[in-house]
């Protein structure tokens, strides 16, 4: 009997012993882009696909050279936000390359666009001037000029504008007016953003907002014709 609680007692040590020994040994982490990009899920939702309801912008299926450019912008200076900056301050431009093309590469389902607004019937109808056909008087060209018929991007590096959320397109636009955001010179976006009031940008917003998705929502490979203006970050 005395033999056998001392069998006893030596297996439950044993167990005890390998027990600390596994949980001494740390978990391996696999060293994977998905996983080096995992921060940014904290923001920009899961796999970098944001909902229309929130701030942040959607990353999933943007141009890699449009993301890129806005990685170097926060790290460089260009545009600011103290949790960007700290995120991207000691990265090489190979880093944020991966990054961005990491993200382009996803090709995630939008969240339903709600087509309700609080905008008037006028500001919506403003907003699609703007965005249809800019306002040649005072010198704004058409979003869709630079941004695609379909709004949703145009290959290597413009944006697209659809699925985005309304707060956050009038912030940034607004940004461009009070020029608290840059880009690469020429900064075209600045020239535009300061040509427009702030009655403009939340009617462009507005609008937007309440776009349903296109059925196709990948960037446009080409323009059918030259941009309006020349603007930096874009392919010599």
């Amino acid at each position: 009997m005395k033999k056998r609680a001392l069998r006893l007692f030596a297996l439950g040590l044993l167990l005890v012993v390998q027990g600390m020994a596994n949980a001494a040994t740390p978990a391996i982490v696999p060293d994977t882009i998905e996983q080096r990009v995992a921060a940014c899920i904290a923001c920009h939702g899961r796999e970098g696909a944001t909902t229309n309801a929130g701030y942040f912008p959607r990353l999933a299926g943007k141009p890699a050279g449009y993301l890129f450019n806005q990685l170097v912008s926060f790290r460089d200076g260009r545009r600011f936000n103290s949790d960007m900056a700290y995120m991207v301050q000691h990265l090489s431009d190979a880093y944020l390359r991966e990054m961005a093309d990491y993200f382009a590469g996803l090709q995630l389902p939008y969240p339903p666009i709600s087509p309700n607004s609080d905008a008037t019937p006028e500001q919506l109808q403003r907003g699609r001037q703007l965005v249809r056909e800019g306002d040649a008087a005072r010198g704004i060209p058409a979003c869709v000029q630079c941004h695609g018929a379909a709004l949703t991007g145009v290959q290597p590096a413009i944006p697209g504008l659809l699925g985005l959320p309304r707060l956050y397109v009038s912030s940034q636009l607004g940004a461009w007016l009070t020029k608290e955001r840059h880009a690469p010179a020429p900064d075209c976006m600045a020239d535009i953003g300061r040509r427009m009031s702030t009655a403009d940008i939340n009617a462009v917003a507005s609008w937007f907002a309440v776009q349903p998705m296109p059925v196709d929502t990948k960037p446009a490979t080409s323009l059918p014709a030259p941009l309006p203006m020349t603007c930096g970050g874009m392919p010599k």
